[in-house]
């Protein structure tokens, strides 16, 4: 199995502070997300990820070099100033990703979370979700029967860490897309699966959370 850290993004709700770094290089009790994200993966037996790289990409690539100080065999996916979004990220990176599932995750969250392993045959992709915080009331999902569920009342939030099947980009065209819309559209046919994490999770996107992380766990 393949993972792969979103990495690319501008970090615009971090500002001022990713005008000098990437998102992914910020920094929790004096260690990177990053580093955290590459450790989880190298735990969970994973040897080789994707990084994809946009806005100070240049960074991340020295900083990470081949993946060896990590155990892991790093392949970087670069978009330069075209930053694809999270769907249009991964869609770029499938040739990479290969054939079999694959596991994704945001670079900028918190989270001592395991990452998911293994996928059901009915379902094209498995969701970690989290109960929704505070700064996000409305949510994303719900949990019915182990599938993820769209409805008006919706109780956890998506963590940003999930697994796909390659088949759930589908369809897509190269090119900036989101990936939000799509797993909406995916569990109201009844295609993803998820569970629900309850333990250290933080969504780290704005300066006053990051400030927040870092006095908790100092």
């Amino acid at each position: 199995m393949i993972a792969m850290i979103l990495a690319a993004g501008r970090g615009e709700r971090l500002r001022p502070i990713t005008d000098a770094i990437p998102k992914a290089l910020v920094e929790v009790a004096g260690k990177s997300l990053l580093d955290r994200h590459l450790e989880a993966v190298r735990a969970a037996g994973i040897d080789t990820v994707v990084i994809n790289l946009g806005w100070l990409g240049g960074q991340i690539a020295t900083h990470v070099g081949s993946g060896a100080d990590f155990g892991l065999n790093v392949v970087y996916s670069p978009e330069g100033d075209d930053i694809l979004e999270t769907g249009g990220g991964i869609h770029r990176a499938l040739p990479i990703l290969g054939a079999e599932p694959f596991v994704v995750v945001n670079a900028d969250i918190f989270t001592d979370m395991p990452l998911p392993m293994t996928l059901a045959d009915d379902v094209d992709g498995h969701l970690m979700l989290v109960p929704k915080p505070i700064h996000h009331a409305s949510g994303d999902f719900d949990l019915v029967d182990g599938k993820v569920a769209v409805n008006d009342t919706a109780a956890y939030t998506f963590s940003g860490v999930a697994i796909y099947r390659p088949v759930f980009f589908a369809g897509c065209e190269a090119g900036r897309f989101p990936l939000a819309p799509m797993l909406r559209a995916a569990a109201a046919n009844g295609r993803l699966s998820g569970q629900v994490y309850d333990g250290c999770w933080a969504d780290v996107g704005t300066p006053r959370r990051l400030d927040e992380l870092n006095q908790q766990y100092r």
